[in-house]
């Protein structure tokens, strides 16, 4: 059967066909190793075909395979581990293998090299085991209670052994396992604690690229965290991920260097060596004829490039404004990434801001409130922000957005809190124009805000009190808010919000309001807050208590 070509798919039905698999699954049971042997060598390649892998374990020939996983003979071992890992491809599989006691039988061939760095001749058969071992594990690690079955059989300290390993062929399947489990916080913690990162760094300047884009992926996976991302700045990480930007044909390959390049610039001391090696000019090029996984690395690398001033600059000059085009996409992950870029640049008043608003950015970044998507609102909402801040006639812009500001009132219904939070902070900068705020008026911002002046996240309470210290200054809106009850609420904010004392300020020039300020004891918190160290408040909380005191209002 051996001299058939048994990858072509009218063998392999062939054999099925004709009662073969039980045959071969019958052999493994005999204890006979040369009978083992020759039905495993002919298993591990038809089971290939997802149909074949299918009939075996209908057969329940999964298990026979996992019982002969602990066989005196190496080869045995290695060879039932090469079949699982193809068969091991599908759900069902992977669950039966786990269900039988395979994760922990597979972990231990991990153990069989005792010392992966240093191996003699003969125990070049050690690491063909412990590379079949971790190919199974790199398949059944797709689960979540793989992962964690993986990790309680002490499969971390193992794979950690053999990162040390020479041979490429064993690395890739061990940082295969690694990257996929590095979704969950404890292997990101084990991975941190037990010294891999500095293994994964050195693996990023190997030479074959499946294993550089494993190392990448399992780096951005576990970057979320800071010590990792000092762990790849102190090994000296960086400028080997942005040597891999260069690797355009590559798209795994580049997906997985953009995102290690994306996390680890959430530490500033990381961007700036990244700028050493010119990373944002190579992410800059990287804006067109890439797929979206690409993209949104890319676009979530430059909101952190964005964040220091001088970058903002080198964006413009780069032509990397151009990312305003990705506004038109459906990717919420990509929105939400290119929204905190473009919110990013836009704080830069000299020409970013114009230039956003020349690609027509402020219509397409405020057209994504009507996203679906909850991030993608908030990120929309805080990109608006200094968009609006830095524009030459803000209030004629936000005026030829037809629908727009009624479209932001409605958002204060939402449930979420970064929603609110995000657009309570668009209505503040909105409502410095007057005859928006007369608009904002009339679509009833003001019972909005109050009602939400009952929230108790202190997040949201400070951008609340922004937006209702702003829509205090229009006409009768500062009683309407005494009415709604938002007064005795945003007294209680004082202790811990100082700009409150601007709010209550605008409020306090109603009576009314004054007696309801001084019945709930607002004065010896604003009297604290005269002693603020900006001035705002200062100026703020002395004029409230000096119209709360004014005679004849008792």
């Amino acid at each position: 059967m051996m001299d058939l070509n048994l990858m072509e798919e009218t063998c392999q039905l062939a054999i099925r066909d004709t009662g073969g698999l039980e045959v071969l699954l019958n052999l493994l049971d005999t204890g006979h190793i040369r009978s083992m042997i020759g039905s495993l060598k002919i298993l591990k390649q038809i089971c290939h075909n997802p149909q074949i892998r299918r009939s075996i374990v209908d057969m329940s020939g999964l298990q026979s395979i996992v019982k002969i996983l602990d066989s005196t003979s190496k080869e045995v071992k290695a060879l039932a581990a090469e079949s699982l890992a193809n068969m091991a491809r599908f759900r069902r599989a992977r669950r039966t293998v786990r269900q039988h006691g395979g994760i922990e039988k597979l972990v231990q061939l991990l153990g069989c090299i005792p010392d992966p760095a240093k191996l003699s001749t003969s125990q070049e058969m050690d690491v063909e085991v412990a590379r079949c071992g971790a190919l199974v594990l790199w398949s059944c690690s797709r689960s979540r209670r793989n992962k964690e079955a993986i990790r309680k059989a002490g499969g971390i300290p193992l794979l950690g052994r053999l990162l040390q390993s020479p041979n490429e062929n064993v690395l890739i399947p061990v940082v295969g396992i690694l990257q996929e489990c590095a979704v969950q916080e404890s292997y990101r913690a084990a991975i941190h604690t037990g010294g891999l990162i500095k293994d994964l760094v050195k693996n990023l300047s190997s030479n074959n690229n499946e294993l550089q884009m494993h190392c990448a992926s399992a780096i951005f996976k576990c970057a979320d965290e800071k010590e990792t991302r000092d762990l790849v700045r102190m090994y000296k990480g960086l400028q080997p991920l942005v040597s891999l930007l260069a690797k355009v044909d590559n798209k795994q390959l580049l997906a997985a260097a953009t995102g290690a390049i994306w996390k680890c610039s959430l530490s500033p001391e990381n961007v700036a060596i990244f700028q050493e090696h010119e990373a944002l000019e190579s992410l800059v090029g990287l804006l067109t004829d890439q797929p979206e996984e690409v993209l949104v690395n890319v676009a979530g690398a430059l909101a952190e490039f964005a964040q220091i001033p001088a970058n903002k600059v080198t964006i413009q000059k780069c032509g990397g404004i151009k990312l305003v085009n990705l506004l038109t996409g459906t990717n919420q992950a990509l929105l939400v990434n290119v929204t905190k870029a473009v919110g990013a640049c836009a704080t830069d008043k000299n020409n970013n801001s114009v230039i956003i608003d020349q690609l027509d950015g402020v219509r397409l970044v405020w057209s994504l409130l009507k996203n679906r998507s909850a991030d993608v609102q908030s990120s929309a909402a805080w990109a608006l922000c200094p968009c609006i801040e830095n524009a030459k006639d803000a209030g004629e812009l936000v005026r030829s957005l037809v629908g727009g500001l009624e479209l932001i009132v409605k958002l204060l219904k939402s449930t979420n809190k970064e929603v609110l939070a995000s657009v309570c902070a668009a209505v503040a900068k909105i409502a410095k124009d007057k005859e928006n705020l007369a608009v904002l008026t009339d679509y009833g911002v003001v019972p909005l805000l109050a009602k939400l002046t009952n929230t108790t996240d202190d997040r949201l309470r400070h951008y609340v009190t922004e937006a209702v210290s702003r829509c205090c200054t229009w006409g009768s809106n500062s009683v309407t808010f005494g009415e709604a009850g938002a007064v005795a609420q945003l007294v209680t904010y004082l202790r811990i919000h100082e700009n409150a004392a601007v709010a209550l300020h605008e409020m306090s020039k109603n009576p009314s309001n004054c007696i309801i300020m001084y019945e709930a004891g607002v004065v010896e918190p604003l009297i604290h807050i005269m002693g603020s160290d900006v001035k705002e408040f200062q100026e703020a909380a002395a004029s409230c208590v000096c119209n709360i005191l004014q005679p004849g209002r008792y």
